[in-house]
């Protein structure tokens, strides 16, 4: 499925003895390219989607042998990830709004936080984020002046729950994030 203001180039390539399930999905206002090669004996399921305004770029390729998920693996560095990890950009807290840096304080004296969901596992649903085990990831609403509820903004630490060693910001409820460098 492509929806574009702009141009889309979307490329899926399925091989299999066995059963392939491939989705992408491409929705820009500019230009986005997706390509999709799934190869399997077994089964194997992959779905790209790259949402942009601007350019998107991203390429999933999954060789599978048995029923397992399909992964990227950097052969640079041997880690698992995928285009839309490696292209999390960092920015400065202080570029944020100034409620993330009040956030981030209560992070890292444990709280009090004023939402009962502050602190519980982010389960990373939406795969942007670099792949970790589940409990790796925490969220924490970072308050909207005169929203009635947490609204949409949030950060996400990666590791200890007090000293993350990753932490992110989303303004958008977890469609996009930047990685927070608390120094700047």
């Amino acid at each position: 499925t492509s929806t574009a203001t702009g141009t889309v180039t979307s490329t899926a390539t399925s091989t299999a003895t066995g059963t392939v399930t491939s989705t992408a999905t491409s929705t820009a206002t500019g230009t986005a390219t997706s390509a999709v090669t799934s190869t399997a004996t077994g089964t194997a399921t992959s779905a790209v989607t790259s949402t942009a305004t601007g350019t998107a770029t991203s390429a999933v390729t999954s060789a599978v042998t048995s029923a397992v998920a399909p992964a990227v693996t950097n052969t640079a560095t041997g880690t698992e990830t995928s285009a839309a990890q490696a292209a999390i950009e960092p920015c400065a807290l202080s570029s944020l709004p100034p409620e993330a840096s009040g956030t981030l304080d209560l992070i890292h004296s444990g709280g009090p936080f004023p939402y009962e969901q502050d602190g519980t596992v982010f389960q990373n649903r939406e795969g942007i984020l670099p792949d970790e085990s589940t409990g790796y990831y925490h969220e924490y609403t970072v308050i909207t002046p005169g929203s009635p509820d947490r609204g949409a903004r949030r950060l996400v630490g990666g590791g200890a729950m007090t000293t993350p060693e990753h932490v992110y910001y989303t303004d958008d409820h977890y469609s996009s994030f930047c990685e927070v460098d608390a120094d700047s």
